[in-house]
């Protein structure tokens, strides 16, 4: 098993070095998940916690990262929405209080942002949905890329994990790729490491960690949930767009499809105009993650996962998922020296 520990640490090296942690485990940025409380125990626990900035407005986050300064003193993340309004006083936040990386999201980022960010400092991560965005992202100045699967919770894309790495993983050695997208064992995470992965990026295994603020019904949800129940949100009309969000199934979802049907229907007969429209079907979300994660009403709000939710069984404390997570990665690796040296010795 020392064999195996090393290999281990020498493949996920270019990860661990970069995020600067003893492994190469980020936890994905979910909104009024990752706070202080559980950033800051991922961090503690070797991985790499990264704030969810969302909506949040500069002063809050400045808030908010002090306050995860106070509960570690190991290297964590801040992610901002490329979308954000105020997103320059983010970045100019981001620069002041030292966070040693941003992770964009949300859309491709501009030049502007990503050299700002670098001149204050700053590590710099991106989203490539594409082999063709990664190489762009790298030529506007990235210093490591996060490819994230259609398997992920929330916001989604249309390819599966397993295709983005062999689409990707081969192509960009410029920089650290970090894999995301259901994940839930370390089995799969040696897989990725052995592609050519420097880490991995996991948040539905996270969300029943004891350190984790999420309302115990939210959490519930989750452990009695399987695979096959984290659904995408579903889309009635193409003329009226919807980004899929992989979450699973309650009254909200349900009452979603009939509520974008009755709002269609008052557009065909000019109630309202096609951007009224839209933007009711966008709002009808607003809010409904704060209504599941906070107030713990999982009818009514959103309960967003990612299809490894069928292997989150049971609340555990931070330190003792990352440490499932590197036994079974080094179980694995030993089986398969061991697989090797039989071989040879035929």
């Amino acid at each position: 098993m020392d064999r195996a520990k090393a290999r281990l640490q020498k493949l996920c090296e270019r990860g661990r070095l970069f995020l600067g942690t003893d492994v190469a485990i980020m936890g994905g940025a979910m909104s009024w998940i990752s706070e202080r409380h559980l950033v800051s125990a991922i961090s503690n626990a070797g991985g790499f916690g990264v704030l969810a900035c969302g909506s949040m407005p500069p002063d809050i986050l400045a808030a908010e990262i002090e306050a995860t300064q106070k509960m570690t003193t190991k290297p964590f993340g801040v992610n901002l929405i490329t979308m954000h309004p105020q997103l320059a006083d983010l970045i100019e936040i981001c620069g002041r209080l030292k966070v040693g990386h941003v992770v964009l999201a949300g859309g491709l980022p501009t030049g502007a942002s990503i050299a700002r960010l670098k001149e204050l400092g700053l590590k710099v991560m991106c989203f490539a949905p594409t082999a063709m965005f990664a190489r762009k992202l790298v030529r506007l100045g990235a210093d490591a890329l996060i490819i994230e699967g259609t398997e992920a919770g929330g916001h989604i894309g249309p390819v599966t994990t397993s295709v983005l790495a062999q689409e990707i993983l081969p192509e960009m050695r410029e920089v650290p790729v970090f894999v995301a997208g259901g994940i839930g064992r370390g089995d799969i995470i040696v897989s990725y490491l052995e592609q050519g992965a420097s880490g991995v990026q996991l948040g539905t295994r996270f969300v029943c960690a004891t350190e984790c603020i999420a309302h115990p019904n939210f959490k519930q949800a989750f452990i009695r949930a399987n695979a096959r129940d984290a659904m995408p949100s579903v889309q009635i009309d193409e003329n009226f767009p919807v980004i899929p969000v992989r979450a699973l199934p309650n009254k909200a979802t349900r009452r979603f499809n009939v509520f974008q049907q009755e709002i269609i229907e008052r557009f065909r007969t000019g109630e309202l105009d096609q951007k009224a429209a839209q933007l009711e079907i966008e709002h009808y979300w607003v809010g409904a993650l704060r209504r599941a994660v906070i107030d713990g009403d999982v009818d009514n709000g959103s309960l967003m996962a990612g299809q490894s939710v069928g292997m989150v069984t049971r609340e555990q404390p931070t330190a003792d998922i990352i440490a499932e997570l590197i036994a079974q990665a080094e179980e694995a690796l030993a089986q398969r020296m061991a697989a090797f040296a039989e071989t040879v010795c035929v």
